[in-house]
């Protein structure tokens, strides 16, 4: 994997540049070359405080998918990069280098399934106390929603502080995301990736998912 320089990037170097608040992308997918973005400002999605609209809530006491982590890692960041896109910044080389990473233990996938076909899923790069979310697709209606509120689920219940997912838009702006300057980010940054947490440690199967969101959100209804 190499960069706009030529210099080949290792996974060890990756996980430095997180620690440092860069993150990878490319031009395209066809692009082989990778460039690091360390922007000004950094969107934040709040763990605790992710907002769940009334009609997801409906939703999800339908369980109208099964979830999983870590069953279809290379499925799902192939499926960021091409279902209903027409163009991505997760070029081959990004990929490769994230399904390294998955093999290391660092890089994760959430995964919604309906009848046994992969139909929703996130991905990211967990370090310490930080996830860095990365991208989330969904073929069927909700799915890429529901692997999120999942994922934000495990991420409060195994005590992680920060989920970053690097730029702010219009759908992030619905789960209550908001943007904080970079020197704000890299203070929160470095206490936060000191943590010892485990993003595995509440189970993988579909129903340690069901208990982990039903734990999630009885706490949300207590503290309202």
């Amino acid at each position: 994997m190499s960069t706009k320089n030529n210099k080949i990037i290792t996974s060890d170097q990756l996980i430095k540049a997180y620690k440092l608040g860069m993150f990878p992308m490319s031009e395209s997918r066809t692009n082989k070359k990778i460039f690091f973005v360390d922007p000004e400002l950094r969107a934040i999605i709040p763990i605790f405080n992710f907002h769940i609209s009334k009609s997801l809530l409906r939703i999800i006491k339908k369980k109208p998918f099964k979830i999983t982590m870590n069953e279809a890692f290379p499925d799902v960041i192939k499926s960021c990069a091409t279902i209903n896109r027409t163009e991505t910044w997760i070029n081959k080389e990004i990929e490769d280098l994230f399904i390294s990473l998955h093999k290391n233990k660092y890089a994760h996938s959430v995964e919604c399934w309906q009848k046994n076909k992969l139909i929703g899923g996130i991905y990211g790069l967990a370090i310490g106390g930080v996830f860095f979310a990365e991208s989330m697709f969904s073929s069927v209606s909700n799915g890429s929603k529901i692997a999120l509120l999942n994922l934000v689920a495990r991420l409060w219940k195994t005590g992680f502080k920060i989920l970053d997912v690097q730029f702010l838009n219009d759908h992030l702006l619905q789960f209550g995301a908001y943007e904080i300057s970079k020197s704000e980010f890299q203070i929160n940054l470095q206490k936060a990736i000191q943590l010892e947490v485990d993003i595995l440690s509440c189970g993988l199967s579909d129903e340690d998912f069901s208990d982990c969101l039903s734990t999630f959100l009885q706490a949300k209804i207590e503290m309202s």
